[in-house]
């Protein structure tokens, strides 16, 4: 884990930010710069910098996330209009923090093509 990551340091409890969900694989909080009424932040509690990082071992947890992102979308009353999930992958894709995470956006009708 580097030690500046501030999604480490979330992940583990040492920068206290409310949860919206935790379990030993992952954390999620609401994102402190929300782009949609609903704006959680999904995070492996493992540092891994990105999607490119991602190996076989990692499958089953990526699997969880995108079932915690359905769970959450249910629980904050967004699964019947829609919402999305976003992965970020690099600086010209947007990523702003080199740890793997996952925005699930939504509670608004969403453009398409993002960016």
């Amino acid at each position: 884990m580097p030690e500046d990551c501030i999604f480490c340091k979330i992940a583990n409890q040492e920068i206290a930010v409310p949860l919206v969900y935790q379990d030993d694989l992952l954390v999620a909080f609401r994102d402190i710069n929300p782009a949609a009424p609903v704006h959680i932040l999904i995070v492996p509690r493992k540092h891994i910098s990105g999607l490119l990082e991602l190996t076989d071992v990692d499958a089953d947890m990526v699997g969880k996330i995108l079932k915690v992102a359905a769970d959450l979308a249910r629980q904050e009353g967004i699964a019947e209009g829609g919402f999305r999930v976003v992965v970020n992958s690099g600086p010209d894709a947007g990523q702003s923090v080199p740890h793997l995470h996952f925005h699930l956006l939504g509670g608004r009708q969403l453009a398409w093509p993002p960016g």
